[in-house]
């Protein structure tokens, strides 16, 4: 009998600690953090989506993919414009004019915009115990020993980058190709010096140039620095295998316990339209079409490579655009009838829908749902907060000041939020959008068409006030006809500006030097 009963007790042990180690795992599967990709390409208009415009001159199936397999964000902005302040509010849930940059972007070389202890998204999901990298275009300055053709040295490390900024890893170039410094960089060095010079060569099509050989020894002016194995019509390949062997070691022995997040900023479409031999001549918009088929394709291998790597289920996709469509929008419009950004107004630099307005979706198959949208209006500089509520993290007052969590309408959830959006322009002129209402700071684009009026005549208004949902085109000026709107509207963007933060939390200090765009405080 005691035999017997001893066995019952063992066996009863035995199924106690597998049940245990079951739910355990089970648990483990179930609480397990997303790996994160933000996948962010480079002048792209709302209307390069084919899933979001059925007229496009080409097709988009991986996009599509996103779109389709996950939500779409149907207002969804840029903080800016234009490329560089739109990075920095990304990575740090802060607009960007709260800093010294005022309007306009930065270089190549020079202190990070991003500034020493600010928290980004790296930084946090460090803390979180995440593998974090970037691969990719920065354009947020880094610094380099010596000065542009002066004698360089190359061999030593460059500051202020992305590792800096809580990347363990990094991979990339310093900025926007027209910009300089063309070589590739990983982590602080430097792969190849970049000892030759190059310019600006104009290309066939309109407005439109490349950077290829050959380059030359002495520098001139407009040149930028050059390595000699440097290839323009290379560097979206390279990313895309940099980023399918970075997802592949991540399934390795020693990491596959540990969640990733991989930034991911393309150059493309960003002139150069520097297409890979193996795609031109393949879509029906020329040399930019082509350019736009070669981003999907490589966007489809990062896809690819969660999917084979068991990852696809619990990775968050999030893919969006730095700002809207360069201005050649307008010759693929006349030339092929491809309308980059929709029927909105403007284009890249503008303070109109156009410049600011991009593509915005996520999927996330383990919590969205297939086929979602949010009609909504939301930012880039909303990614921080969503992030932190996804990794269950508070944001201290210091942090993401106009980041907003839209966690809750990824999950489906009846979650609209009462918020403002501030736009930017080139120029560093304002907008501000509640609800249907958008207030235009300045009668004019603000950014790359001369604005139409700076001092308001008899029966003409200094700002604009449009109703986007029913005007999204910003055709009719209702500034005259409703004077509480614009009054109430000016008001919160004061605020907005003043308190240095517009989400909810103690006043924040920001740079006031130098700001002529706030033309209705003054």
């Amino acid at each position: 009998m005691k035999i017997e009963k001893g066995f019952y007790q063992f066996l009863s042990l035995s199924l106690s600690c597998i049940l245990f180690v079951f739910c355990s795992l089970l648990g483990n599967s179930q609480t397990r953090k997303p790996n994160i990709i933000i996948i962010y390409t480079d002048d792209q208009g709302y209307g390069d989506v084919s899933a979001l415009n059925p007229d496009a001159k080409f097709k988009t199936p991986n996009m599509d993919r996103l779109a389709n397999e996950g939500m779409v964000f149907t207002d969804g902005h840029s903080s800016d414009a234009v490329c560089t302040p739109s990075r920095y509010s990304l990575l740090t849930g802060r607009y960007s004019w709260r800093t010294s940059l005022k309007k306009g972007v930065i270089g190549a070389d020079g202190p990070c915009l991003i500034e020493k202890g600010r928290t980004t998204i790296a930084s946090l999901l460090k803390t979180k115990g995440y593998a974090t990298a970037m691969i990719g275009k920065w354009h947020l300055q880094m610094e380099f020993e010596g000065e542009k053709g002066k004698g360089r040295d190359w061999s030593k490390p460059f500051t202020d980058g992305p590792i800096e900024k809580g990347f363990d890893y990094f991979f990339g170039i310093p900025a926007s190709m027209n910009f300089g410094v063309l070589t590739y960089l990983e982590n602080d060095k430097v792969l190849d010096p970049p000892v030759l010079f190059t310019k600006k060569k104009m290309d066939v099509t309109p407005r439109t140039y490349r950077m290829t050989p050959p380059y030359k020894k002495e520098i001139a002016k407009g040149h930028v620095e050059v390595a000699p194995s440097f290839n323009d019509e290379l560097v979206l390949e390279t990313f895309a295998n940099k980023a399918v062997a970075y997802i592949q070691e991540s399934v390795t022995e020693e990491k596959k316990d540990q969640p990733f997040f991989l930034y991911l900023p393309l150059t493309s479409p960003h002139l150069p339209h520097c297409t890979h031999p193996d795609f031109q001549g393949k879509s029906n918009c020329g040399n930019y079409g082509d350019f736009m088929q070669e981003t999907d394709f490589r966007i489809g291998q990062v896809l690819n490579a969660l999917k084979e790597n068991g990852l696809e289920e619990n990775t968050l996709v999030i893919f969006s655009s730095d700002n809207g469509a360069e201005s050649n929008y307008k010759y693929q419009k006349d030339t092929y009838q491809h309308y980059s950004c929709m029927n909105f107004k403007g284009g890249k630099r503008d303070i109109y829908e156009g410049g600011h307005r991009v593509p915005f979706l996520m999927r996330w198959p383990k919590v969205i749902k297939a086929g979602s949208k949010v009609n909504d209006p939301v930012c880039q500089s909303d990614y921080l907060a969503t992030i932190a509520a996804i990794v269950g993290t508070e944001l201290a007052d210091t942090e993401g000041e106009d980041s907003y969590s839209l966690y809750a309408m990824m999950k489906g959830e009846d979650a609209a939020m009462n918020r403002a959006v501030i736009h930017h322009s080139f120029t560093g002129h304002f907008a501000i959008r509640e609800g249907k209402w958008k207030l235009n700071m300045l009668r004019g684009s603000g950014g790359s068409l001369k604005p139409v009026v700076l001092t308001p005549k008899a029966g003409e208004a200094l700002y604009e006030l449009y109703d986007i949902e029913k005007d999204p085109g910003e055709t009719e000026n209702l500034y005259f006809k409703y004077p509480k709107i614009v009054q109430d509207l000016t008001q919160k963007i004061t605020e907005i500006v003043k308190n240095g933060r517009s989400t909810e939390g103690e006043p924040q200090s920001y740079i006031k030097e130098h700001w002529k765009q706030l033309t209705w405080m003054q």
